[in-house]
């Protein structure tokens, strides 16, 4: 299907959207968005307080084989950690603050989601 990915990409941007404002009602500032290192992409870098959070967004139409949390598995924490490392090289005045991994797990329609907003999700030092 030659139209998939425009559709996809399209969709995910409404939900990180979504999760940006959602966020931000809750107090946190944008720091970075869509953030892009060899290691990976980082969805939303924010500021809560004196934290750095890395906000890995992730949208399930349904909650079927687990829902968005679920799907950030070893593998997909370990890319995160290492684009947060390649992150904090290039903001070197992020670097001594403390951090913090959070998913939002967003379902239901992509316009108006609803979110799950898992702070803490996981450690670097579990990785």
């Amino acid at each position: 299907m030659p139209h998939a990915e425009p559709q996809r990409r399209a969709r995910g941007d409404a939900v990180e959207d979504a999760a940006l404002a959602y966020l931000r009602a809750r107090g946190l500032h944008l720091l970075a968005r869509n953030a892009s290192s060899r290691g990976g992409e980082l969805d939303l870098v924010m500021h809560d307080g004196a934290a750095v959070v890395f906000v890995e967004v992730r949208y399930r139409g349904s909650q079927a084989f687990g829902g968005g949390a679920a799907s950030v598995d070893a593998g997909k924490r370990r890319k995160l950690v290492h684009a947060a490392q390649q992150w904090l090289l290039h903001h070197p005045q992020h670097a001594q603050a403390p951090c913090r991994f959070d998913v939002i797990a967003a379902r239901g329609a992509p316009d108006a989601p609803q979110m799950d907003w898992l702070r803490d999700a996981f450690r670097a030092d579990e990785v």
